[in-house]
């Protein structure tokens, strides 16, 4: 007889159909970095998480957030955002300023250089995820793909407090 110690010892294997699914999602999501990734190197000399950061701070009120909530929208730790934030000052297009209500808090700020290598580099990219993703699918395959990752990620962003999320970390 099965006891519920057993089946808590015995791991839950995927069965073939979800193996095959999960690897395509691998598989996929793996190279579709990838191709965004050297197209950004390629045509700006950056990778694709600087990218969004750029595009977090354009789409923000007077360009400027507060590193804790820029790391929130990439979806990254706060050690990984100051280091990409530190590569970013550098290249001159993001300088940090302190938050006059926060002894501790900084903003990340869009320059008006990190702005235009944005500009440049825009239609390129949106080119490349085109081609990449939205040109192999139909626009019900589209919905649903956004239906499901919709999903998983509301599934892995629980609300409640003391949630292992990166950008808490």
């Amino acid at each position: 007889m099965n006891t519920a110690s057993d089946s808590a010892a015995q791991p839950r294997w995927l069965s073939d159909g979800e193996q095959r699914v999960w690897r395509a999602y691998l598989h996929a999501t793996t190279l579709l970095e990838d191709h965004l990734d050297r197209q950004l190197q390629r045509d700006a000399g950056m990778p694709h998480i600087y990218y969004g950061l750029l595009v977090g701070l354009a789409e923000a009120p007077r360009r400027r957030l507060r590193m804790t909530e820029l790391a929130m929208q990439a979806k990254i730790t706060r050690s990984r955002l100051s280091h990409a934030i530190a590569r970013l000052e550098k290249n001159g297009w993001v300088r940090r300023e302190d938050c006059p209500s926060d002894k501790r808090g900084q903003f990340a700020v869009l320059t008006d250089e990190g702005a235009e290598v944005l500009r440049r580099t825009a239609p390129g990219h949106v080119a490349a995820v085109r081609q990449a993703m939205f040109e192999r699918l139909s626009p019900e395959q589209q919905k649903a793909l956004g239906e499901i990752m919709e999903i998983i990620a509301e599934g892995l962003q629980p609300d409640e407090a003391g949630a292992d999320l990166p950008w808490l970390r």
